[in-house]
């Protein structure tokens, strides 16, 4: 089959690779459509350690079952399906506890660490557990299935964030995941929801899926115009989906005593810390990794109407031409938003 292999750091080539074959309980999988995550863009050059070669990235994927593997009993030849990206145990303590995206032994699909190597959906087939799949609505596409991955990820980061309808929130950070998180608090209820980032392409983006109020860092005070906006207490919430010390202190800044940030974002696995401010207001701080079963919700919000993603796709290319679009996203030429690849 034909992948695409980031076969050193910063050389992605695309050629012939041995057709993978489904164990018992998994499927093999006919890739239909898979997103450039910029967590794959990011990685691709080893600054964050995940992404070691020889590997096949991707991870936001959608397809068509070819195959099944031994005891595979509720999937199907033929069946349009989509993937949650966390491949997990079925018998660890955490998920057992319903939180499986942080069970032991847990792999990210296209993802290659240290302790880990599990090839991703650049490819012409992937084989996938059967129990990370996800039956496609009939009127979703496979582009449109290929978003939920990241969609999902803003959900959890507001499920598990506990605001209410009629709290207030900010987000820093109005890339995708940021958008997705707009769309989710306005769905929570929650108001006003206001976005900052430097780039007023994203803040358009951000004021389409939801954000009544958007600011660029870049041109004023952010902190002091959102507490303008919060009756000069700062948000009730906050959400950091880029994950530097930069944007995760102006978070923090933005705030109110006693508020909630949600750190979504995961550029750099060290930051600078506000410690005292975040002591002394009581702020308390939340994580957010990846999903937690937040992906059937999602296809029920797309195929009803609810979310839109089609907004979200700059370009549907064949996987042969991959390596121009890393190349792109990864030099910035071009404010593209999801570059969808096929293969």
């Amino acid at each position: 089959m034909k992948a695409l292999v980031l076969e050193e750091y910063n050389r992605l080539v695309y050629r012939d690779v041995e057709n993978p074959q489904p164990q018992p309980d998994e499927v093999l999988i006919r890739v239909k459509a898979c997103g450039i995550c910029g967590s794959d863009v990011h990685g691709m050059d080893g600054s964050t350690g995940r992404r070691q070669p020889p590997l096949i990235m991707g991870h936001e994927a959608s397809g068509i079952i070819e195959k099944t593997g031994k005891g595979v009993s509720l999937w199907n030849a033929g069946d349009r399906v989509t993937f949650d990206s966390t491949v997990y145990p079925l018998n660890d303590w955490f998920t057992l506890k319903g939180r499986y995206n942080l069970s032991e032994g847990r792999e990210v699909v296209g993802v290659s660490p240290i302790e880990y190597k599990r090839h991703g959906a650049y490819a012409e087939y992937l084989v996938i557990p059967e129990h990370i799949l996800y039956k496609i609505p009939d009127n979703v596409s496979f582009e449109q299935a290929a978003m939920v991955e990241p969609a999902a990820v803003a959900m959890h980061a507001v499920r598990i964030s506990g605001i209410k309808a009629g709290d207030s929130a900010v987000v820093v950070g109005s890339g995708m995941i940021g958008a997705f998180i707009v769309a989710m608090l306005k769905t929570a209820g929650a108001t006003p929801v206001i976005a900052v980032d430097v780039d007023d392409e994203k803040l358009k983006m951000a004021a389409k899926y939801g954000a009544g109020i958007t600011i660029n860092s870049n041109n004023r005070s952010a902190a002091e115009m959102i507490r303008k906006h919060t009756k000069g207490r700062g948000a009730d919430f906050g959400f950091e989906a880029v994950g530097i010390s930069a944007t995760v202190n102006l978070l923090i800044d933005s705030i109110r005593k006693g508020a909630t940030a949600v750190l979504v974002g995961n550029l750099t696995p060290i930051i600078d810390f506000p410690l005292q401010k975040v002591v002394t207001s009581e702020i308390k701080i939340q994580g957010s990794c990846a999903i937690c079963g937040e992906y059937e919700n999602v296809l029920d919000m797309i195929a009803g109407g609810l979310l839109r993603v089609d907004d979200m796709i700059s370009a549907v290319a064949p996987l042969s031409e991959g390596p121009e679009w890393f190349r792109k996203l990864y030099h910035k030429e071009g404010n593209f938003n999801k570059i969808i690849l096929t293969p």
